[in-house]
């Protein structure tokens, strides 16, 4: 953070604010009634900050995935009421973000106006990285700011390009400063226990994570569907379990060698699982071993002795991290992990501990309980923050101290 210039050190009077923020939220698909507005809520102060130093704020924003063309199902339209009612100020828009027309509409905005410009994606140069893209996008402010955390590990021409043509006019907003703090808290500067559980279904994905953890924190809990290829490459059977596309084995054999060697980081997978017959709520279940869980079944949760286990960890630690749910938490009947490790984090939270949970679902499950509020930090980035964890700058990061 030493080396990152943030908002706070820069007085926006009398200049054009360039920031990239990440207004990808879940929005209902017919009304377009957004479902979850905190990444929206944690980039406003920072534009408030740009506002109130009689600054002019022009942001820049994706939504969805439209593959570079323009459709109605993917405009950022739908943000204008919202965010005029949060800011209190009418909210000016471009159709356009490049060229003459958003030029003109620029030069015409007065101290503490605020311009929203559509969907960044529209132009299929953003995910390519154009840099000719990225040095039109850079004629429309004196200052770059980057408080979209949630995509800055994309190598996208608004967050990696862009900030060059800035040389030193450049920084990070109020939301990209707590994400970094809140990461550096967890790896390395934490307070002892320092616990890290992963879930989800997708090994492939944080494998280089695990690698990274061990022998960084002290314990390291692994669940959800993540867990079955451990399992399998320890030679247990996990029936019809989803096991992720990752088939080497080999590699996860390694990983287990390597944390039995070492005496840091104690690694615990479930003891036991709920399996079901059928992926359905209604599925027949039954709790086994989850060394033993038979043909025709599958793991969607679990099991008591695992959640006990994984609990006592969790309220023992001082600072704490979740990615990733425990099971299919979508169903009711196999939603019990899920959300007792939730209420888990939370009851250590309010006893003091250091608490960032990231990625959709896992705040999806806070959310259902009514727990969001109770976590030290949310996390608005799931693949950023996952990739902050293999301890890796991230690009976005990278552009701004460049």
């Amino acid at each position: 953070m030493e080396n990152i210039k943030t908002v706070s050190d820069f007085n926006f009077k009398n200049k054009i604010a360039l920031v990239r923020v990440d207004f990808n939220v879940p929005v209902n698909n017919q009304s377009f009634q957004i479902i979850d507005d905190t990444r929206i809520l944690y980039s406003l102060p920072t534009i408030q900050k740009i506002i109130s130093d009689s600054g002019k704020v022009v942001l820049i924003s994706h939504f969805g995935r439209p593959k570079g063309k323009c459709s109605k199902i993917y405009s950022l339209r739908f943000i204008i009421s919202y965010l005029s009612k949060k800011l209190k100020i009418p909210i000016k828009f471009s159709e356009y973000c490049i060229g003459e027309a958003v030029e003109k509409k620029i030069s015409e905005l007065k101290n503490g106006e605020v311009l929203l410009l559509e969907n960044i994606r529209f132009y299929k140069e953003e995910e390519e990285g154009n840099e000719y893209f990225a040095f039109q996008l850079s004629k429309l402010g004196d200052i770059y700011v980057n408080d979209a955390f949630g995509v800055s590990h994309r190598p996208h021409a608004s967050i990696t390009i862009v900030p060059k043509f800035f040389r030193e006019k450049k920084c990070i907003g109020f939301l990209m400063k707590k994400e970094i703090q809140s990461l550096k808290k967890v790896l390395g500067k934490g307070i002892a226990p320092i616990t890290i559980l992963l879930g989800g279904a997708k090994i492939s994905s944080k494998i280089a994570i695990i690698e990274n953890l061990i022998n960084l924190v002290d314990y390291l809990l692994i669940g959800g569907a993540m867990s079955y290829p451990f399992i399998k490459a320890q030679g247990g059977q996990v029936g019809d379990s989803l096991v992720d596309e990752y088939k080497n084995l080999k590699v996860l054999q390694k990983i287990i060698e390597q944390y039995q060697k070492q005496k840091k980081t104690k690694v615990f997978f479930p003891k036991d699982v709920i399996i079901a017959d059928s992926f359905k709520n209604s599925a027949k279940t039954k709790i086994v071993s989850i060394h033993s869980i038979p043909n025709g079944w599958m793991g969607l949760d679990i099991g008591p002795a695992s959640i006990k286990h994984f609990c006592k960890i969790i309220n023992s630690s001082r600072t704490i991290l979740w990615n990733g749910p425990l099971g299919v938490f979508e169903f009711k009947n196999f939603s019990s992990g899920t959300t007792s490790i939730a209420k888990s984090i939370v009851i250590a939270t309010e006893n003091g501990a250091f608490s960032l949970v990231g990625g959709g679902d896992s705040i999806a499950a806070l959310k259902m309980k009514k727990y969001e509020t109770k976590i030290s930090c949310l996390s608005t980035g799931g693949g950023a923050m996952l990739e902050s964890l293999k301890n890796k700058m991230l690009p976005g990061i990278k552009a701004i101290i460049s």
